[in-house]
């Protein structure tokens, strides 16, 4: 029989091999009881990533951004539902344990952020950061990637955006406050749901929901535009919760409050059922059924716009609740727009850019 590697303080309960290795294998008793003992925490294992870039770029027509920023390649956050985890198959690894076990970190991020904006061909726009992993997930505390790059930011007056499940943004709070009032930068907590006890199981390794909330109200206090997004939104299983978010976010002093319903894609579909099955198995079928209700069919539509909202009856009905209650407490508008207008490029290589005389 094999046996669920159910890890302290981690999410994934197997290590599925990525989609593009050709050899496999998985644990399995002997007959001796090999697998009765309780396993022991899974350690982090820090791996060099040798990019020679940083900023990606995309053209998608459903994000409100054009180019993003990772300073690390997989999350100690280990949220189950992650749609990022299928991306460290590209490095060989597992989109399960190994997603939030095995993370690669960028240790030169902000001298290769400095060399691309210094380009000549460079052009100004916001930067996004946490929109693939969290930027101020725990090794952040030791390694201090997204403080180097918030100082390439400032100096270069550049505007950003971040979203986080993280109280350690806090630490920033003195470059941030200044960015914000520049017209630079603004804020999204991410909250899934109120409820600590599931919060512990879903996303083992990020603040708390209520901690969360209070980071909320530390940013606007020293004046940084804040927000929060509800997500993912999981059918049966927080869903009902959605009002409830958005107006402890008001609460809070946020501004704008943003959702999106569960998204499934490649392996994720199948670690997420794995999990349900395994915490939740009375509701595991009707959340998956609920979750094919709003994707055609399907665990995951890729169909740009739909993959954020879903579809059908199931999806709709989100929207008009959402509608609703953001309208009713004021949070149905976007943060302030961002400044380009400051950009100034930086200095590289001990030769100072033209621009600083403009």
């Amino acid at each position: 029989m094999s046996k669920p590697l159910i890890h302290k303080g981690r999410a994934s309960i197997s290590n599925v091999t990525g989609r593009f290795e050709k050899q496999s294998g998985q644990a399995e008793d002997d007959g001796w009881g090999s697998l009765d003992a309780e396993l022991p925490p899974l350690q982090t294992e820090v791996i060099v990533d040798s990019s020679k870039s940083l900023i990606n770029y995309n053209d998608s027509p459903d994000i409100p951004f054009d180019r993003s920023i990772n300073p690390y390649r997989g999350c100690e956050h280990g949220c189950i539902y992650c749609f990022a985890r299928p991306t460290h198959a590209y490095l060989g690894y597992s989109a399960g344990l190994d997603f939030e076990s095995r993370i690669l970190i960028k240790p030169d991020a902000a001298c290769l952020l400095r060399e691309e904006l210094g380009k000549r061909n460079y052009r100004c726009a916001p930067l996004a950061l946490g929109t693939n992993t969290d930027p101020y997930q725990p090794l952040e505390r030791q390694h201090r990637l997204m403080r180097q790059i918030l100082e390439v930011l400032a100096e270069t007056r550049h505007p950003l955006s971040i979203v986080t499940k993280s109280a350690l943004i806090e630490r920033d709070l003195d470059i941030l406050k200044e960015m914000a009032g520049q017209g630079l930068v603004s804020v999204y907590l991410s909250i899934t749901t109120l409820n600590r006890t599931l919060a512990r199981t879903l996303e083992p390794r990020a603040a708390a929901p209520q901690r969360r909330l209070e980071t909320v109200a530390r940013l606007r206090e020293v004046g940084i535009p804040a927000g929060v997004m509800v997500a993912p939104l999981i059918p049966v299983l927080t869903d009902y919760e959605l009002e409830a978010i958005v107006t402890a976010a008001h609460k809070a002093g946020a501004l704008s409050a943003e959702y999106i319903l569960l998204r499934l894609p490649l392996e994720v579909a199948d670690l997420f059922e794995e999990w349900l099955r395994q915490h939740y198995p009375l509701k595991a079928e009707h959340v998956m059924n609920r979750v094919r209700d709003s994707r055609d069919g399907k665990a995951y539509d890729p169909t740009f716009h739909q993959r954020l909202r879903g579809s059908g009856a199931y999806a709709e009905l989100i929207a008009q609740r959402f509608r609703l209650i953001s309208k009713k407490l004021g949070m149905d508008k976007s943060l302030p727009p961002l400044r380009t207008d400051l950009f100034r490029k930086p200095t590289v290589g001990g030769q100072m850019s033209f621009d600083f005389f403009d």
